[in-house]
């Protein structure tokens, strides 16, 4: 096998230059805030490994690093939604990350959701490996707690029937996320699972207009074993995860819909509470 056949293996069979070039279509379809019907029939993966060695790229061709990683589709409704038979992983690029009380501009956005979720941060490397990592092991090497809220977006003007190799490629719908400070409730021995979280969005003129309750049960049931999904498929993808980095677990409501003027809060009881603003 010669350089470029091995390289074409380790990206799912996908030509380096068609990833890249895909990595690159999509990335400037987020910045412009454009929609596509498809990626073009020579860029497009057919399969969710070829949608992988797509996301690989997308670090390399804007310049930035990976701050965290995301879940989407961690419910069952939520996977129906998009198409998919589970959970899918996507990468959390640096500029990308708001903080408390920040504004977010909805311009190209076609989701126009929010999405509570508790997030954690990773303490210690997490280094691929063969066997899987198990739900201690994985909180062992957590170091912290955030409140976070996704505000995601795709690419595809229909997203509901894009695939999920497309999803994949396109980061599993990152758009961007405004995390929250580290909790400083004794987290670990809090039982996410069951742990209530309340959101409001105030309209414009400062009046509740959706207001929503959610807890774990909704993250692959329960926000701990969706964290060591991540972390063991990011493994199987032979990446490691490293100190610093976050890790959003997905939605524990349903999608919060989100319009110019809105403010969201969220309320995470003992582990803290969250806002953005969302401008045109």
């Amino acid at each position: 096998m010669n350089t470029d056949q091995a390289t074409s293996a380790a990206m799912g069979g996908l030509a380096p230059a068609a990833a890249a070039a895909a990595a690159r279509l999509l990335w400037e379809t987020r910045l412009t805030g454009q929609t596509l019907q498809g990626l073009p029939p020579g860029l497009q993966p057919a399969d969710p490994a070829r949608g992988h060695a797509i996301q690989a790229l997308l670090p390399a061709v804007t310049g930035r690093t990976v701050v965290g990683w995301k879940i989407a589709a961690t419910s069952a409704a939520g996977q129906a939604h998009i198409g998919v038979g589970g959970p899918l992983a996507g990468r959390v690029l640096s500029g990308l990350v708001d903080g408390d009380g920040d504004t977010v501009s909805l311009t190209g956005n076609v989701m126009r959701v929010a999405e509570p979720e508790f997030a954690f941060r990773v303490g210690q490397r997490l280094a691929p490996r063969e066997a899987p990592y198990t739900v201690p092991e994985v909180l062992d090497a957590m170091d912290a707690l955030l409140p976070s809220i996704e505000v995601p977006n795709s690419r595809f003007e229909d997203f509901a029937r894009a695939g999920e190799a497309q999803l994949i490629a396109d980061d599993a719908c990152a758009h961007r996320f405004a995390i929250g400070q580290p909790t400083d409730a004794d987290w670990r021995r809090v039982d996410l699972q069951a742990h209530r979280v309340r959101a409001t969005v105030h309209g414009p003129d400062g009046a509740a207009h959706t207001q929503r309750e959610g807890d774990g049960t909704a993250v692959l049931g329960d926000p701990r074993v969706a964290l060591a999904w991540l972390v063991n498929e990011v493994s199987r993808l032979g990446l490691a995860l490293e100190p610093g980095q976050f890790i959003s677990t997905g939605t524990c409501m349903v999608p919060l819909p989100v319009r110019p003027g809105d403010r969201v809060e969220v309320d995470y009881g003992m582990l803290g509470r969250l806002s953005l603003r969302f401008v045109a």
